[in-house]
This record gives C-alpha cells, structure tokens and sequence, in this order.
C-alpha cells in the first residue's frame, strides 16, 4: 500500500494518480497565526496547562486511544485497513511524541485535581515555525474549553522560542476544531489531499 499527499490546488496530478489507481481518502486543510501580532490571554479556570513530566506518557497513550477511537482520518477511510489497528496508530503517534522531549519538541498536559484530561504535541518546524501537530481530549472531558487553552498555551511555547507563526491541520471534515483556529486568529493556509494504492 502506498500513501500519497498531493497539494488541492494542484488538480491534474490528483487527476493523473487517480487513473493509476490512487483513491482520495481525506482532505486535509492547514491553518496558519502570525505570532507577533498580540497572542489571546489564558483564560481563568481549574484546568491547569503544563508540560508533560516523567511517568506519564502512559497516561497520554491512553487519551490518545480514547480520543481518537474511530476517528474519521485516512486510514479509518480505507476499508481494507483494519479498524482497530487505525485506533493504534493515533496511540504510537503519542507515544514517539512523550519519547522526544526537547528544546524543539513538547507535550503539553492538561489535568484537573491530579487526573489528565487532554494533551497537545508541539515542535518547532524550524526557527521561524512553530506547529501543533497532535491534539487529545478525553471524551468525558469535551465541551470544557481544554482545548482552546492548549492551543492558547501551545502559541505561547512557539513564541517563547521565537517562532514567528504557528501552523496546525485537521481534516477538513473536522469542523469544531477550525471555529476555535478562527477564534484565536489562525487563517486558512493551504489544502493537502490524501490518496491511497493498493497494489495487489
């Protein structure tokens, strides 16, 4: 099986791989923030933000499985791919994040009276970029605004380091998280396809 990623705009390839026998399998769209206009204030709340410590990158594969359970992403959209390793796969993502903390890498926590309710993974592209690439609430924890405070504080960590923007992607289905990107002053930056081959 192969995996392709094709720009939207670029239409004749997307074309030319669907005659090979590529099929779309999602869109994903990314969404930029300039990071040197004023950054929103965290919000008052019980919630507290913090990086990752020692010891709980189990706790953070876990919301990943239970966040990501059945997600509508690629591999969910391939139906000869099995389901449940296309759970693990969002779970083995969260676990090589908590294994590569440093200056340009971090996982951020959310938790409420000792429990962890959510995560974010943030890195540095380069020294003028900033992305956050892997986001997971606890299901029973959704609503509550934890995941606009660790958008809040993952564009704090960019701009500690000088990032001058922030980058993030979801598919494009996914449209809750898109409103809070608005809200916080991110912008649509570009559309990216994904396509599938099998070859047997």
């Amino acid at each position: 099986m192969l995996i392709a990623r094709c720009d939207a705009a670029q239409l004749d390839a997307v074309q030319e791989m669907e005659s090979m026998g590529f099929f779309l399998a999602d869109t994903l769209v990314y969404y930029a923030r300039d990071l040197k206009t004023s950054l929103p204030p965290k919000a008052d709340s019980a919630i507290i933000i913090r990086p990752m410590v020692n010891g709980e990158n189990v706790k953070v594969q876990a919301i990943a499985e239970e966040a990501f359970r059945d997600y509508k992403s690629h591999y969910h959209a391939d139906e000869r791919l099995d389901r449940k390793k296309c759970d693990e796969a969002y779970k083995d993502w969260a676990n090589k994040a908590c294994s590569t903390q440093d200056n340009i890498h971090e996982v951020l926590v959310a938790h409420q009276r000792d429990n962890l309710l959510a995560f974010a993974t943030v890195r540095m592209n380069d020294p003028q970029q900033g992305e956050g690439v892997l986001f997971g609430v606890r299901p029973a924890a959704q609503g509550l605004g934890i995941y606009k405070a660790l958008m809040t504080d993952g564009m704090d960590w960019c701009a500690d380091r000088y990032a001058r923007e922030m980058i993030v992607s979801t598919q494009i289905i996914n449209i809750a998280v898109q409103k809070v990107w608005g809200r916080l002053g991110f912008e649509p930056r570009n559309y990216i396809y994904t396509l599938h081959k099998w070859f047997d």
